[in-house]
């Protein structure tokens, strides 16, 4: 299955384009704000405005401790990884349909999420610190992306580098999902099982204030890259033959999109825990929306995948008596939304 058009447009960036991104860009700072008062400890908009005053302006807000503890440390962090998560993955969605003409590909296409996941499984068996679980996370992330791309180096050159690159993936990806079973049938099962399944369904309950920056300087040195090839991204819709004969180098283009894509999916699992579908169906409603051009693409899977996946934290966060994780709500609102997505058949995008 490929994407039917071309994304390359000469005429640039259209005025309706710059219209849509804009109610994006307005969009995402409704829900930022508006999730910074839903949580079971509730803030006013009086509060809210006292606090933010007294930030500015280096005053006391006059407020209870409490109120300043929760909306500083616990809810305003929260708010900004969860967008920052979100924009990640539909970037990296966005990013790998792209490389591979596919739009069934997804961020753990390659094993990404797999490895990120064993790592962090491992750190949390032996009792890392939460930094510890960052870096596993980050390094199994990268070896399982280097084995996929090691094996298709060694196929590759025997038949459809794509197509090897996504079955080697699925192969990686069943091998380190192995892995992480394994671990949880070794773990105790009264403390660390329980830590290590919860963890991996997905949850951004434990985040601090200093995961903004362990979250952010990641995804900001991933996304750059990828924000400024994007135009060589539209061209990758074409084949390798057609692309390389406009000045593209396929196989660097590949590559640095691939290494910058499993950065930004290893550093949300470090954080969050494994998050999916948010990678792979946001760059669809995202491309129904603004089309398939990569200038316009990428700006805009950031803004709607971050608020995407904040609505949807919020949600998981005000449901229940008990949080829900956000893995099981993403699965069970974006596995329904694909199947309409499938069943639809919209051109242009699938």
């Amino acid at each position: 299955m490929t994407i039917r058009n071309s994304p390359v447009r000469g005429e640039g960036v259209f005025a309706s384009d710059l219209l849509k991104i804009g109610l994006m860009f307005v969009l995402a700072i409704s829900a930022i704000v508006m999730s910074l008062f839903i949580g079971r400890y509730s803030i006013s908009l009086t509060q809210f405005w006292h606090l933010l005053a007294a930030k500015l302006l280096g005053l006391s807000s006059n407020l209870p401790e409490n109120v300043e503890m929760v909306f500083f440390r616990v809810r305003l962090p929260r708010v900004i990884v969860a967008f920052l998560a979100g924009s990640g993955l539909a970037v990296a969605g966005a990013s790998y349909q792209g490389v591979f003409r596919n739009p069934m590909v997804s961020p753990d296409i390659l094993g990404a999420t797999a490895g990120a996941g064993l790592g962090a499984a491992l750190a949390l068996l032996f009792s890392f610190s939460s930094l510890g679980v960052q870096i596993a996370s980050f390094v199994m992330g990268i070896i399982a992306v280097s084995i996929t791309y090691l094996i298709c180096l060694r196929v590759g050159k025997r038949g459809n580098v794509i197509l090897t690159l996504v079955l080697a993936g699925m192969v990686v990806s069943a091998l380190f999902q192995a892995g992480i079973s394994l671990i949880k049938f070794t773990a105790d099962p009264y403390t660390k099982l329980p830590e290590i399944t919860f963890w991996l369904m997905g949850s951004l309950a434990s985040v601090k204030a200093g995961d903004i920056a362990k979250l952010g300087i990641p995804l900001a040195c991933a996304c750059l890259p990828l924000f400024l090839l994007r135009w060589q991204v539209n061209l990758l819709a074409f084949s390798d033959e057609e692309a390389s004969a406009m000045g593209v180098n396929t196989k660097r283009i590949r590559f640095l999109v691939i290494v910058c894509s499993t950065l930004i999916t290893s550093g949300v699992v470090s954080i969050g825990g494994i998050i999916g579908w948010v990678g792979l169906v946001m760059p669809h409603l995202t491309r129904m929306i603004v089309g398939p051009d990569y200038k316009v693409l990428m700006p805009a899977s950031i803004l709607l995948g971050g608020t995407y996946l904040l609505l949807v934290d919020d949600l998981a966060r005000s449901m229940t008596a008990m949080e829900i994780p956000l893995g099981i709500l993403t699965a069970v609102i974006g596995a329904p939304f694909f199947i309409y997505l499938l069943c639809g058949g919209r051109s242009g995008w699938l």
